[in-house]
């Protein structure tokens, strides 16, 4: 790994000197009679793709986050069982607004037309209801979601930015709509960020030329703002930005000459438009920037391209050695102590049946002195075939350390588990390994224990260590729960 940093590291600082070189030296060639080309076919079309990358992380978000709820697997069982505890689902809702930092979170039922709200059971959706026309027009959406600003009613009728994702069931049938909402406010802010960092105009525009959002600076003048909202307006204007995903354009408005680039933002069906005004004098300083962004970004996607090619190279072995037992190609110790987590947790959000069993092959130090650790190794690797041969894919079994193996046994309960456990036990007493000329006998104690509600792991695994101690205790080669 150190050899590899090194080499990464060698052809990073080389490919950054040599840019930073040649940014210096071009700086001396570029003519300023290039400017408005550059400006308008290399610094917007640049900006605007920086805009929509960090749209797609700010904006885009709320998307995913819907996404999300409208997959999630409690949300379509708790519709599907009747809607029975209301608490629940705004429980659910609270959560997800308070995790991601929406300003809203919603599910509307299509069965009940209940529209549930964080903060609780907010109304019942009406045709007749204009407030609620938004809710059949989704309910008949081709795509499976929108992008819709809107008042909030339940939020003090605040504009918001509502992402409206249809939900359907396990057989693809509509059962209502979630989503989650930023407030218009939030996002304005968003733009005045984008403003300030790029110091250009940005505007959204729909296909009918509507502005959604915008931030064109005040100190433009009066007429420049009349202007430019009578040029979004013109049929001829929209028809050369909805007629491609992206162009260049220039304009007179009030009295300067203003460079327009557009890019279509698909996730929400609007025009995205940066503008630029030439301003005199500041031509050297436009030129170095052109010159800079041009070769940083060549840069960057270079310096991009080898760390993906490197850590792609070791990607998957390093997760491979991380999680997994090197000898059996079991999960390992670490490996488990994540999945527990997640288990515990499914535990507490949906109970359901939930058992550990705790192995110890027996007299295990016996066969390393008897036969060697080489057929040590061999006897744990047998012992893990075997056991994972009889278990199910929901079944997750690791090395615990040494010679003991600890399984989690998901939807069993105590007695099922314990019967799993006799059958391990006997496969294992009745398959001794074949070693060379020799035939190594091998038996295993097992303590069995059941997931109790506010159980840690650290008490699951002690009550299952109790029961192994006690198996062991007992002459071993036997199973003991409690």
């Amino acid at each position: 790994m150190f050899k590899v940093k090194r080499r990464l590291t060698t052809l990073i600082s080389i490919f950054l000197i040599t840019g930073f070189l040649f940014t210096s030296l071009a700086s001396y060639f570029i003519s300023i009679s290039s400017l408005k080309h550059q400006v308008a076919h290399a610094e917007l079309p640049l900006t605007s793709d920086n805009i929509y990358s960090e749209i797609q992380q700010d904006l885009l978000r709320p998307i995913f986050i819907s996404s999300l709820m409208a997959s999630d697997t409690f949300l379509r069982d708790w519709v599907l069982s009747g809607e029975k505890n209301h608490d629940t689902i705004i429980r659910y809702l609270n959560e997800i607004q308070g995790n991601f930092k929406t300003f809203t979170a919603f599910f509307v039922s299509e069965k009940s037309r209940n529209y549930y709200h964080s903060d609780g059971l907010f109304k019942q959706i009406n045709p007749e209801d204009k407030d609620d026309l938004w809710y059949f027009r989704v309910r008949e959406l081709k795509e499976d979601y929108e992008t819709n600003v809107d008042f909030d009613m339940a939020n003090n009728n605040a504009l918001t930015v509502f992402i409206n994702f249809r939900v359907y069931d396990y057989e693809q049938n509509f059962i209502g709509v979630t989503g989650v909402g930023l407030t218009v406010n939030a996002v304005q802010g968003l733009i005045n960020q984008y403003q300030q960092r790029y110091d250009r105009d940005i505007l959204f525009i729909d296909r009918e030329g509507n502005i959604k959002l915008s931030n064109s600076s005040s100190d433009h003048g009066i007429q420049y703002v009349q202007e430019l909202h009578q040029l979004i307006q013109e049929k001829e204007f929209l028809d050369s930005v909805t007629s491609t995903g992206s162009t260049s354009l220039q304009y007179e408005l009030g009295g300067q000459s203003v460079l327009l680039n557009t890019r279509f933002i698909k996730e929400f069906d609007w025009y995205l438009l940066v503008l630029q005004r030439e301003l005199k004098g500041a031509g050297k300083l436009v030129k170095t920037l052109l010159v800079n962004l041009l070769f940083c970004t060549i840069i960057t996607t270079v310096v991009l391209l080898i760390i993906n090619k490197t850590i792609s190279s070791y990607q998957d072995d390093i997760e491979h050695m991380a999680t997994t037992d090197k000898l059996t190609g079991l999960y390992n110790r670490q490996a488990l102590d994540m999945l527990f987590k997640q288990v515990i947790f499914d535990q507490k959000r949906d109970p359901d049946d939930l058992s550990l069993l705790l192995m110890d092959i027996d007299h295990f130090k016996k066969v390393n002195d008897e036969y060697g650790h080489l057929a040590g190794d061999a006897v744990l690797e047998h012992f893990a075939m075997l056991i994972n041969s009889r278990l199910r894919e929901t079944d997750i079994v690791c090395r615990w350390g040494g010679e003991e193996f600890l399984i989690l046994l998901k939807g069993c309960n105590l007695e099922t588990a314990s019967n799993m456990a006799e059958e391990l036990r006997l496969a294992i007493m009745n398959n001794p390994l074949r070693y060379y000329d020799k035939i190594v006998e091998i038996t295993v104690s097992i303590g069995v224990t059941e997931y109790a509600l506010l159980d840690t792991t650290e008490n699951l695994i002690d009550r299952a260590d109790r029961a192994l101690y006690e198996a062991k205790a007992s002459g071993r080669n036997q199973v003991m729960s409690t």
